[in-house]
């Protein structure tokens, strides 16, 4: 099992198995792999001009280094920033040393760098001294007890430590001005400064003198002692050089003066040399440091660095020669051994260095660093967890009481920070006690990643590749790539496949409210219901969420609930002593009643938590006004902040807060520093009284976010991606209060243009403006980072790709979104490649909804059709392929909305600057976006039979020819439930008023269904007969009773299915008419027309009235008009009856035969479909009135009328969707965009609904789109014969139901210009380009050709004398012969002109073809009269009309399906339905290359042609691609993915024009350069795999043997690929 390298610990590193990542067994002290360098800078105040340089010029280079490895680079300067810095305060020791171990923790490299030149730095006094060690020391002064008063002025016991410890007092406290500025203090604050001096230097001679008095008696040890002596610089190097052995991790720099002159005199040595209280030189500080020095010179060779300079007035001065010298040579030594330590750091990752920004970041790495979070955060949250017990019991005992049977999910409820979280937590920790490795246990804490709210597909496939790499079961392709439907498909399918293994699941969810409300996951329409065995799910949910509303809807059993009830006093008073002993605090009586009491009133744990984390900073001494405890959880964190701004300033500590709430995925340390260096506001609050030490270099100073951030780390957490930390609030609560406090509406948008010019680099080398108080306007350097998009090849800036948009955005910088984010075609592809397409997607949804711009909207629109090809590439396309996608879909809108039209023309510049081959799209031919098209409903797997709308619960519900039901919601557009039951195709479905529906299917069986949980309420089996059709079977439903009845059978149950009460006799002869109301009408076989109540009994009967010319009433349509009372019956003899309940009759001639007969909701208007016509009638008192007739262009299969009679909607079988007005008869609209004919349409509100019985998808069309961006119209998906003309202007194609019509289609107008009629079926097409005619074979062996000049003047070829049919056409190159085959011969033609008008001569040459030979499939034709052919069997054969010899060329194994010439006749290609294609030399004839193409589903050429030069072939394949081919070397040059199969292909100037298909016209430019790098891999877009064999060739060019593959067999297929460009297979391929 592959290792995960776990934290560096004092041994060494630990690693776990990828397994125990999985499974979530981890103790939670293994940190993340590191991608970081974090290097803290040690220094005394005499190196500051060392620091500075290293900061100017030193730390850039290394940063830039670092990010060209995908490692981040910070460094930590304490020291910079702060003209004094308090090192008196005991506390600030503690920051530089928590510091340094974060530096040691985080980095993954060098992490400690020391600056170390002729000062000791300052010995300050400790904070804590244990109890035991002040005692001594008092000891040792009792005959001092003026020193003894002192110290206990200053120290006092703090009992709350546990041991007891003496805790140094503030300054303050005594000397209330020490850290007063203000001008009017000023003379206070200098009185206080100088007692301060005075007094610490007291203190610490009496600590002193007491340690060295106790270490001599043995009272305490010499580093007990040690403490009161070495200074913080000191502290540093024990801490990070000797504490942790670890030279590799540090740099040392030591700076001597060899030859000071002591006549410089004290002002200047004060600037270098360490002084006392009073002034003088400190001779124990100078003996301290020589003696530090010594130690590091005898043990420290290795990173040390050793310069000798002599100082120019005490110091050093940057403009001296010398000094510039050892200034560079101290940048130069920095970088240098930085970068040798960075390379050794990555070198001996042995590999496993994932890179921050990488675009080749693997799903599977991804999903285990996502596993790795959440159990590391799941353990953290239980630590100090206590009680629930009882509620545990209850869940641990509800999942094995339904181990062994099908369940439905538990859910855990109840109010904010009640505690949900950590229970769901403690239940993980429980149940792998319990189970050990007999289970499974996954756990998402989906409020995590605040303010983010994670997309419930992430979390399902992330879900789902766990549980596969746990069970080692296959994993789809791309899990991501799967649409929502087919991911919940899967996710409940693997489900069943482990339970049927045996083997135990439990899935916990945590938050489930906190999802995205994309897909409005809120509905919990993702989540099952019904779960097998041995699989548990637990999830998590807010009582007062949305989402616990629609679970409770969702489960009716309410033992599956479980509420989180406030905790009680002893529960909380035993947390409190948990948590307190683990802190190693205490508290006094007095403290804890009031933890306790305020605790009492909420009972809330996140309260008692927040009240916890201020008590362990309590003393014994702190009074209870100081408490600062707060009644409830907002109050208490409205106290925090008012804590910390007292302490830290009112803007630093808003600042901060309010840009880590405002990050979308936290800050790293170094942005924060950077963004409120920006902020001017916080600067002027930091150098309100102190101007900053460098007022051409301003910067927030380090020190101050670290004291702020130590007084913060019980409210932080260090978020881990892809080995880089960020720091964010640990709980969504407080970012919430942080938000409500500080971010005012100016304060967040300030924050936020201040986030987005920061991360677009705006102020990276320029000087920002700031005004500081007794300055003028002064221009100075932030040195905040550049911000490239780039750090180096394939390496992106990840931070700027997930924060940029948002903050750009919401801080209202709309222009600079606009042209860095929404059209800029490299951000776009970065973004993609490198944190998925779904997140670019996401950043334009946003864009378009608070921007209200349509651009954004299309492009996204863009991507999201280009998202499935994206995810299946696990977003690893190369830019070319995405430039192709977006220039595909989007250029036909170019010239309509400017932002694309930008967008578009830097693909095109892109597409054109490539150096590798690429096919440049000249037109929209993939799916568009925009239009009326708004979505496509899948979830079915079979053709759409029938479908109904329940307009109170706003559902849409299909079935299926397969028996399936598919229930979908109309206001998210989401697939709700698949209802599974019927094994024959549905027949019909209705929805009732109570969300139910029944459905009847040719399986004979009537269901019922709750349309909101899916379950099944009823079934009836022998309902109808077995194999009925949808025409012949009516369901019908009234108040009491449910009806089935088909033409000859009634059946009727109540209308809960409890009970048939009516079944007629199979011997009765009668046809039934329809049911209105409950009375049945019935014709029976002597005419006469029944009307009964099948329960009541009673019965009417009356005589049909029949015309004179009838002789009996034979039914062909019939449509029930109850609130007219009547039903409307159309005969065969053309007549319609109006029967009423009464059985009053009329009858009036009817005009037509329709194919179907409707009438609208309020029975005004009657439609009928007949042929390409829909008619229209009003429907009067006793007869219908013609008014509005509708000519179509294909036969009419459906139509819907609105409610209001205002607009009809008619779908037919050219694929079109035409809305009409019934006012005018006026044509409004045709959508296009459905890739079969249209059965089905309903009108919803401003929707038609649109399916087929030929696709299994439904499609929802807008009818108030933008007519701006309508897409192309297309040409009928899957037209079988095609021809195109060479510039793409004109297509044309067979009727597809006649099949005796060709049709013209105008490809610049999207629209139909002529039909050309034919005396029989059509059976091929061909095109003459240059000649511009249309040849037209047809099934009775007769050959049309039509001038497209004059198509009237039509020219035939008269059949031959057998009458046999035409099966192929070939036109030669230069179109002065053609070729025509039958099925028993082939005839050649010449093609000439008189007065100007083509004509054709001949037959000139017949050849006979052998009755053993198959049908011809397809043939060329070569300039010099030799006939190319191949066979539906394979076989493929030459002959030469001049000579009339005939030869056999190398067979193919399958029918062969596309024979073409080159322009010079030179060459031909042949492809078959196989992998083959082979591509012949003609003179002499040779078998040039035989090229072998096979992906993992189609295979199969379908047409073909050549460049216009002849030295590149274009096929179009099975496979739905383009392929280049290199004709002199066989090489795959270039393979696009065009998703539908290109069936008819002709030259186009340096490219091709070509129809796919579903009928888009393709038109594309070949651009290859002169020269192709070795490295190129035509493959790397596509999963797939190739080779070429080519004949050999002597030095003169002959043919000196074929190479060919016998005995083919797919599963072997070779990649070793001869003479290719690519020596290997694309690192996508699949095994054969």
């Amino acid at each position: 099992m592959a290792k995960y390298p776990a934290a560096a610990t004092e041994g060494g590193e630990e690693e776990i198995s990828l397994m125990d990542v999985l499974r979530g067994r981890m103790d939670g002290t293994q940190r993340m792999k590191s991608n970081m360098i974090r290097v803290f800078i040690s220094s005394t105040t005499d190196m500051n001009t060392e620091r500075r340089v290293l900061l100017e010029r030193a730390y850039p280079e290394v940063l830039s280094f670092c990010r060209s490895l995908g490692l981040l680079f910070e460094v930590v300067d304490l020291c910079w920033g702060i003209r004094n810095v308090p090192y008196e305060d005991p506390e600030v020791c503690e920051v530089f040393l928590q510091e340094i171990e974060r530096c040691r923790t985080l980095s993954a490299g060098p992490a400690f760098t020391a600056l170390l030149g002729n000062r000791y730095g300052h010995r300050a006094l400790p904070h804590l001294i244990p109890e035991k060690v002040f005692e001594v020391l008092l000891s040792k002064i009792s005959k001092n007890p003026e020193g003894i008063k002192q110290l206990n002025q200053w120290f006092v016991k703090d009992n709350n430590a546990v041991p007891p410890s003496y805790v140094f007092q503030s300054i303050i406290a005594h000397f209330p001005h020490y850290n007063d500025l203000r001008p009017e203090n000023v003379q206070q604050h200098k009185k206080d400064v100088l007692s301060w001096r005075s007094t610490e230097m007291q203190l610490l001679q009496l600590l002193r003198s007491a340690a060295a008095d106790a270490e001599t008696t043995g009272a305490i040890t010499t580093e007990q002692k040690q403490d009161f002596y070495i200074s913080i610089t000191e502290r540093e190097f024990k801490h990070s050089l000797w504490k942790h052995t670890s030279e590799s991790s540090a740099l040392l720099f030591v700076r001597e003066i060899p030859h000071q002159r002591i006549r410089e005199g004290p002002k200047l040595l004060a600037k270098l040399m360490d002084l006392t209280a009073d002034g003088l030189l400190d001779a124990e500080a100078k003996e301290l440091l020589m003696e530090l020095k010594s130690h590091l010179y005898a043990t420290s060779q290795k990173i040390l660095n050793l310069h000798c300079v002599e100082l120019s007035k005490g110091s050093i001065d940057p403009k001296r020669k010398e000094h510039a010298q050892y200034l560079d040579g101290i940048c130069e030594q920095f970088i240098s051994q930085m970068k040798a330590r960075i390379e050794a750091v990555v070198a001996s990752s042995g590999g496993r260095h994932k890179m921050w920004g990488s675009t080749k970041e693997e799903k599977v790495d991804l999903v285990v660093e996502d596993v790795r979070q959440h159990v590391t955060r799941s353990i953290k949250v239980c630590d100090g967890f206590y009680g629930r017990e009882g509620l545990l019991g209850k869940i641990c005992l509800a999942m094995w009481e339904t181990t062994n049977i099908r369940h439905g999910p538990l859910v855990v409820h109840g109010a904010a920070g009640m505690g949900k979280t950590s229970l769901l937590c403690r239940l993980a920790q429980e149940m792998h006690k319990i189970l050990e490795d007999k289970s499974m246990i996954v756990i998402r804490l989906l409020a995590a990643l605040h303010p983010q709210k994670p997309g419930i597909n992430h979390i399902l496939s992330s879900v789902c590749l766990q549980v596969c790499l746990l069970c080692g079961l296959a994993v789809p392709s791309s899990l991501t790539a799967l649409p929502d439907q087919e991911l919940l498909w899967f996710f409940k399918s693997l489900l069943e496949d482990i339970s049927q293994q045996g083997k135990m699941l439990l899935i916990l969810l945590d938050s489930v409210d906190e999802l995205s409300d994309q897909h409005h996951a809120y509905k919990l329409q993702w989540l099952p219901t019904d779960l097998p065995p041995n699989i548990h799910l637990v999830v998590s949910m807010d009582s007062s969420s949305e989402a616990f509303v629609n679970m409770r809807l969702k489960l009716d059993n309410l033992d599956s609930f479980f509420e989180v009830e406030r905790l009680s006093c002893d529960e909380g008073k035993h947390i409190m002593e948990t948590y307190l002993r683990a802190s190693e605090r205490t508290l006094t009586h007095e403290q804890s009643t009031a933890v306790l009491q305020h605790f009492e009133m909420t009972g809330c744990p996140l309260h008692l938590k927040m009240m916890l984390v201020a008590a362990k900073r309590w003393t014994s001494y702190t009074p209870l006004s100081d408490l600062h405890l707060g009644a409830s959880t907002q109050k208490m964190m409205s106290r925090l902040f008012l804590v910390l701004e007292e302490k830290h300033g009112k803007e630093l500590v808003g600042g901060a807060l309010g840009y880590i709430t405002l990050a979308r995925e936290g800050l790293l340390d170094m942005e924060l520093l950077d963004v409120m260096s920006l902020d001017d506001v916080v600067i002027n609050e930091v150098y309100r009284y102190s101007l900053p030490p460098t007022p051409s270099l301003i910067r927030l100073p380090p020190l101050l976010w670290a004291q702020l951030r130590r007084d913060l780390e019980d409210h932080l957490e260090e978020r881990w991606t892809s080995g880089v930390a960020t720091i964010a609030f640990n709980n969504r609560h407080l970012s919430q209060a942080v938000s409500a406090h500080y971010l005012t509406s100016e304060r967040r948008g300030r924050c936020l243009r201040i986030l987005a010019e920061y991360f677009l680099g705006r102020w990276s080398g320029k000087l920002k403006p700031v005004s500081l108080p007794g300055l003028s306007l002064l221009l100075s350097d932030r040195k905040v980072p550049p911000q490239p998009l780039w750090f180096a090849p394939g390496l992106a800036n990840v931070r700027k790709l997930q924060e940029l948009p948002y903050h750009l955005l919401h801080g209202g910088l709309w222009e600079e979104l606009r042209q860095v984010v929404i059209v800029n075609l490299e951000w776009l592809l970065c973004k993609s490649r490198v944190c998925g397409i779904s997140s670019v997607i996401h950043d334009l949804a946003q864009c378009s909804h608070y921007m209200n711009c349509t651009e954004s909207e299309l492009i996204r629109d863009a991507l999201v059709l280009i998202q499935p090809r994206m995810d299946f590439l696990d977003d690893h396309m190369d830019e070319s392929a995405f430039y192709s996608e977006l220039l595909a879909r989007l250029s036909y809108l170019a010239p309509t909305f400017p932002m694309i039209g930008q967008l578009c023309s830097q693909c095109e510049k892109g597409l054109l600057e490539c150096q590798e081959p690429i096919l440049i799209p000249k037109n929209s031919f993939l799916q568009q976006p925009g239009g009326a098209l708004q979505c496509t409903l899948t979830g079915l797997q079979g053709g759409v039979v029938c479908v109904d709308i329940s307009l109170k619960a706003e559902l849409l519900v299909a079935g299926s020819d397969n028996g399936i039901l598919a229930v979908w919601s109309l206001l998210d557009k989401q697939l709700i439930h698949t209802l599974r039951g019927h094994t024959a195709s549905l027949l019909s479905v209705r929805v009732t008023d109570l969300a139910h529906c029944f459905s009847l299917a040719a399986d004979s069986s009537l269901r019922r269904w709750n349309l909101t949980n899916g379950h099944q309420l009823l079934c009836i089996q022998e309902a109808v007969p077995v194999d009925s059709t949808p025409s012949s079977v009516h369901l019908q439903l009234s108040e009491d009773l449910l009806f089935v009845y088909t033409r000859t059978q009634v059946k009727v149950w109540k209308v809960d299915g409890s009970e048939l009460l009516f079944h007629n006799s199979s011997d009765e002869a009668l046809v039934v008419l329809g049911v209105l109301g409950e009375s049945v009408f019935s014709l029976s076989s002597l005419d006469q027309i029944k009307i009964f109540h099948p329960v009541m009994g009673t019965q009417l009967t009356v005589k049909a009235r029949l015309e004179n010319s009838a002789r009996c009433l034979t039914v062909k349509n019939m449509v029930t008009l109850p609130k007219h009372g009547k039903v409307l019956v159309l005969s065969r003899e053309g007549f319609l009856h109006q029967i009423s309940r009464a059985g009053k009759q009329t009858t009036v001639k009817f005009p037509l035969q329709p194919s179907f007969l409707s009438a609208t909701e309020d029975e005004k208007i009657l439609f009928a479909g007949s042929e390409h016509t829909l008619t229209l009638f009003h429907i009067l008192s006793d007869s219908v009135d013609k008014f509005l007739n509708l000519r179509h262009d294909s036969n009419v299969l459906c139509a819907c009328i609105s409610s209001d009679n205002r607009l009809v909607a008619s779908g037919a079988a050219d694929q079109l969707l035409r809305i009409w007005s019934v006012t005018t008869g006026a044509l409004l609209d045709s959508l296009c965009g459905s890739d079969a004919p249209v059965t089905s349409v309903l009108l919803y509100e401003d929707f038609v609904i649109s399916a087929s019985t030929a696709a299994t998808s439904i499609q929802l069309w807008n009818l108030k789109y933008d007519t701006r961006h309508k897409p192309t119209a297309r040409v009928p998906a899957g037209s079988t014969h095609i021809a195109i003309t060479k510039d793409a202007d004109r297509v044309f194609y067979v009727d597809l139901q006649s099949q005796t019509e060709v049709i013209s289609w105008n490809c610049h107008t999207g629209t139909l210009s002529e039909r050309l009629a034919t005396s029989a079926e059509v059976c091929c097409l061909e095109m003459a380009q240059n000649k511009k005619l249309l040849l037209c074979g047809l099934m009775s062996g007769t050959v049309l050709i039509y001038p497209l000049s004059v198509p009237e003047e039509t020219l035939c070829i008269p059949p031959p004398e057998n009458l046999s049919r035409v099966l192929c056409l070939a036109v030669s190159s230069q179109e002065k012969h053609m070729a025509v085959a039958y099925e028993d011969s082939a005839c050649l033609f010449a093609i000439t002109a008189r007065d100007n008008f083509p004509t054709v001569e001949g037959p000139l040459k017949k050849v006979i073809l052998s009755l053993l030979l198959a049908p011809l499939s397809s043939m060329g034709l070569t300039p010099d009269q030799r006939l190319l052919y191949g066979t539906s069997c394979g076989e493929v054969k030459m002959y030469d009309f001049s000579s009339s010899s005939s030869s056999d060329l190398e067979p193919h194994c399958s029918r062969v399906t596309c024979v073409i010439i080159s322009n010079r006749g030179t060459h031909a290609l042949v492809g078959s339905e196989d992998a083959v294609q082979r591509l012949w030399a003609l003179n002499p004839v040779a078998l040039e290359h035989t090229m072998e193409y096979k992906d993992f589903c189609f295979e199969g050429v379908l047409s073909a042609t050549f460049d216009n030069s002849d030295r590149f072939i274009f096929t179009g394949c099975q496979d739905k691609t383009v392929k280049v081919w290199d004709v002199a070397s066989g090489n795959l040059l270039y393979v696009q993915y065009v998703y539908s199969p290109i069936i008819r292909m002709a030259k186009f100037r340096n490219g091709l024009v070509a129809v796919t298909q579903q009928g888009s016209i393709v038109k594309e430019l070949f651009h290859c350069p002169d020269h192709i790098s070795p490295d190129y891999n035509p493959l790397r877009n596509i999963k797939a795999q190739y080779r070429v064999t080519s004949r050999e060739k002597n030095q003169n060019g002959q043919q000196t043997g074929v190479s060919n593959i016998q005995d083919f067999n797919p599963a072997q297929f070779n990649m070793n690929v001869l003479g290719m460009l690519n020596p290997k297979s694309s690192s996508a391929c699949l095994i054969l």
